[in-house]
């Protein structure tokens, strides 16, 4: 069965429900007080407090998807979601925009609001995702970026930081660098390379200021 056939298996390639159409959310959030993206039962997630958001704007229960997880702790620059509503609220995006914004935390903030075509998926339209990850360098660690970056110093070969990093560009099977999320036992996973192939387009390694860059981008991540 090909990945399209367990999509449309699954209901993700079904449009909204009659009487509903579907929003296109971009979204930034600092995560330092979140558990991440994907819903808990604690409910401190981005997910959970985005849906929450939509109940206390539209009075109405939503289910939001969005484009992938990400870690407890991880930072947003342009994550983005998508949701169904009733057609019959008629708010504008600019309404959306308000309205979400005034129901969320400071720390996550809904950027931009889209009216979408029916077979958008935030998860299975994504083209490609671009992660940074940030090294501060001095001995001291600066007080603001604490939450923001890792904290490495001393000697760095960056001659073979930047000869490893180009190693990872092209198509492999990462699954010596992926966690089992516990769907599959071990064995079986490394039988299906195909859970953990992805494409890897770009890697950047920057040197800025203080700061030591990492930047990926690809089609996915584990």
């Amino acid at each position: 069965m090909s990945r399209s056939d367990v999509e449309s298996n699954l209901g993700f390639n079904q449009g909204p429900k009659p009487g509903f159409k579907r929003l296109r959310l971009t979204l930034a959030y600092c995560g330092t007080p979140w558990k991440g993206w994907q819903s808990q039962p604690e409910g401190e997630t981005v997910q959970d407090k985005l849906a929450a958001a939509m109940l206390r704007s539209i009075k109405c229960v939503v289910d939001v998807q969005g484009s992938g997880r990400t870690d407890a702790g991880v930072h947003a620059l342009g994550q983005v979601a998508h949701c169904d509503v009733p057609d019959t609220l008629g708010m504008s995006t600019e309404g959306w925009l308000s309205a979400l914004n005034a129901c969320l935390p400071l720390t996550i903030r809904v950027t931009e609001v889209q009216f979408c075509e029916p077979t958008f998926h935030a998860r299975f339209s994504a083209i490609g995702k671009i992660y940074r990850y940030r090294i501060w360098r001095p001995y001291l660690l600066s007080a603001f970026e604490s939450d923001r970056a890792w904290h490495v110093y001393g000697p760095l070969d960056m001659a073979a930081l930047r000869d490893c990093a180009q190693r990872l560009v092209g198509t492999h099977n990462f699954v010596r660098l992926s966690a089992n999320r516990g769907d599959l036992p071990e064995t079986v996973r490394r039988t299906l390379p195909e859970k953990t192939t992805r494409t890897i387009q770009r890697v950047e390694v920057n040197e800025i200021g203080d700061f030591l860059e990492l930047e990926f981008e690809g089609d996915g991540f584990l």
